[in-house]
């Protein structure tokens, strides 16, 4: 059974119409960045929850969350109508294997995200280790809009920390930039034009590779991988990719 902790809501960022933030302040259980953890509210007669990425580094607070409206969704509307002051509950452990902890080796990291799977890569990209392992990271967020590539000023500020050893590689499929590829990110890899905006290419021996997101692009990008040379990182047979699905 969830073990939950009473949460209250410090603040509330409305990126579009159907992305929110909360920033919550709840006592939780030590966490490794990357995990994710349940919101709940009681609707009725029950306790409902779901699982949402941590945005915020481990000992950073309050706890940050990134969610996308589910439109009918018995949670997400809900949540985000909290105001700052407003209750919520929040599970006392966190959980999750899209961390730094499960990937060996590699001088390159690579963190694809769509939407809020943007969230965990923040949080790790907020901590030392992948700074201290990594020779070089790139960060590639895909969306629709441009106003849906949340979090810009805290990539930002990334690029400003470590502009020599940082790569940002924005998509953007439904309108026209003069800053983002165009489409969406299987199209970037097989067109080449990720790589090269990114300043280096994919490989076995140096790339390891996380992805979150909707399952068409992780089913995709993970496909035209291994079809690369690289394969599906395992405890019992460490790889490359690791996986997070976000439905």
């Amino acid at each position: 059974m969830e073990q939950w902790v009473q949460g209250r809501v410090v603040g509330k960022t409305v990126w579009t119409e159907r992305l929110v933030s909360l920033q919550v302040d709840a006592g939780i259980a030590p966490f490794e960045a990357g995990q994710f953890i349940k919101l709940g509210l009681e609707i009725g007669a029950e306790t409902v929850g779901r699982p949402y990425s941590l945005v915020n580094a481990p000992g950073e607070h309050p706890l940050e969350f990134c969610f996308s409206i589910v439109p009918d969704g018995p949670l997400s509307g809900r949540l985000a109508a909290l105001n700052a002051g407003d209750p919520v509950l929040v599970a006392s452990h966190a959980s999750g294997f899209l961390v730094l902890g499960e990937i060996t080796g590699g001088r390159h990291l690579w963190l694809l995200a769509t939407g809020t799977g943007i969230g965990p890569f923040l949080s790790i990209l907020k901590t030392a280790e992948p700074w201290q392992r990594f020779e070089r990271i790139v960060l590639v967020q895909a969306a629709r809009l441009t106003s849906e590539l949340m979090y810009r000023d805290t990539i930002d500020g990334l690029k400003a920390l470590h502009a020599d050893r940082f790569a940002f590689v924005p998509l953007v499929s439904r309108e026209s930039t003069d800053f983002a590829l165009p489409g969406r990110i299987p199209l970037a890899i097989e067109n080449g034009q990720l790589e090269a905006r990114a300043g280096i290419g994919f490989s076995a021996a140096d790339s390891r590779v996380m992805l979150c997101g909707n399952p068409q692009m992780l089913k995709d990008v993970q496909q035209l991988l291994i079809e690369r040379g690289l394969r599906k990182n395992r405890r019992s047979e460490p790889g490359n990719i690791s996986v997070e699905r976000y439905w």
